[in-house]
C-alpha cells in the first residue's frame, strides 16, 4: 500500500511509474490533446465484469473503476459502464455489441494484453506476473521463489496441494518440473455467476484445503490481504523457457477507431503516477520487462 502522505511513497511511485513507462512510445501522441479531434464522445464507457474484484465490479470498487473514473475526469465526462460477466465472448458481448440502429454499449475494456487479437490495444498501463501464494506458518517459510518451492526435499515437496485454475501457466509449470501429483486444477470459467477469482485463496488456501495457488498477480495480491486473521505470503514466479509468467497489460477499444485510441494512449502516458498509485492500493505485484520487482 502507499501512503500519499509520505513523501518518500510519492517519490518511489514517480520512480517506478518512469520505469513502467520505459517501455511505453510516447512520441506519436506526446502532442495531441486529451480527446483527438474529431472524436466526440458524450461518455466514458468501459466494458466491465459486474463482479470481478480486484478488477471490477458494479459498484465501482475495482482499480478498473478507479482508472476509469480518472480518465474520465481529465476527458470532462462522466463514466457510463456496461456490465457482462467476463466469461466466453465477453469482447464480442460487450465492445463489439450493437443492436441494428443502436450504439455499441461500451467503448474500451480495462485491461486486455497488450499482445491482443480480438480488439486494438493501446499502449501498456502496467506489467505483473503469476505468483505462488501460501499461508505463513504452514511450512513453506523459506520459499521466496519458484526455485525454492522445487528445491524442497522430496518428502515434504510430494505432500503439497498446489491450486491453479486450468489453462494457466501454474500448470504448465508444475507438469514442467514433475509435479502433476502435487497439482490441483480449478475451473477458470464458471457458469456460477457468484464464483469469483480470488476463492482460491480466501476459501480454498484460507480453509487449508490446499497448500499453495499459484494465480494471476492482481488477484494474488489483493486477496492476500482480505481474510481476517490470516496471513499470507505472495512470491512473484519468474517466467522461464517454456513457462511465461509476465504479462503486460494494456486497454483494449474497437478496431478502426485509432483517434480514441491515440486519446487514452495518452491518457496512459501523462497520468502513469496515478495509475501506479492505485495499482499499489490494491497490491499488484508490478514488475518491469526483465521481470524485476518494481518497488
Amino acid at each position: 500500500m502507499i501512503c500519499a502522505a509520505s513523501s518518500a511513497a510519492t517519490t518511489r511511485v514517480k520512480r517506478n511509474a518512469t520505469r513502467v513507462a520505459g517501455f511505453v512510445a510516447i512520441l506519436a501522441v506526446a502532442s495531441m490533446p486529451a480527446l483527438a479531434a474529431g472524436d466526440t464522445r458524450t461518455a466514458f464507457r468501459p466494458c466491465i465484469d459486474p463482479s470481478n474484484l480486484p478488477f471490477a465490479n458494479d459498484k465501482g470498487e475495482g482499480f478498473e473503476n478507479r482508472i476509469a473514473a480518472l480518465f474520465a475526469s481529465k476527458l470532462g465526462l462522466e463514466v457510463k459502464s456496461y456490465s457482462f460477466p467476463q466469461r466466453m465472448n465477453f469482447i464480442r458481448n460487450t465492445l463489439r455489441y450493437r443492436l441494428p440502429g443502436e450504439d455499441f454499449r461500451c467503448d474500451i475494456v480495462m485491461s486486455v494484453p497488450a499482445q491482443y487479437d480480438q480488439a486494438l490495444p493501446t499502449v501498456p498501463y502496467y506489467r505483473s506476473t503469476y505468483a505462488l501464494v501460501y499461508r505463513k506458518g504452514k511450512g513453506l517459510d523459506e520459499v521466496k521463489s519458484g526455485n525454492d518451492l522445487l528445491a524442497l526435499p522430496a518428502e515434504r515437496r510430494d505432500k503439497l496441494r498446489i491450486g491453479f485454475f486450468d489453462r494457466s501457466p501454474g500448470g504448465t509449470w508444475l507438469v514442467k518440473h514433475g509435479m502433476e501429483a502435487q497439482a490441483k486444477p480449478y475451473p477458470m470459467m464458471s457458469p456460477d455467476p457468484a464464483q469469483y477469482p480470488g476463492q482460491i485463496i480466501d476459501t480454498e488456501l484460507a480453509q487449508g484445503k490446499i497448500d499453495a495457488a499459484i494465480v494471476w498477480g492482481p488477484i494474488a495480491g489483493y486477496y492476500a490481504t482480505r481474510v481476517p486473521g490470516v496471513e499470507f505470503v505472495v512470491v512473484p514466479l519468474r517466467s522461464e523457457p517454456g513457462v511465461k509468467f509476465d504479462y503486460a497489460i494494456a486497454m483494449g477499444v474497437r478496431r478502426g477507431e485509432n483517434e480514441w485510441k491515440a486519446t487514452v494512449d495518452k491518457l496512459i502516458v501523462d497520468n502513469q503516477a496515478a495509475i501506479v498509485q492505485i495499482l499499489h492500493e490494491y497490491n499488484v505485484p508490478l514488475i518491469d520487462a526483465k521481470g524485476d520487482p518494481l518497488g
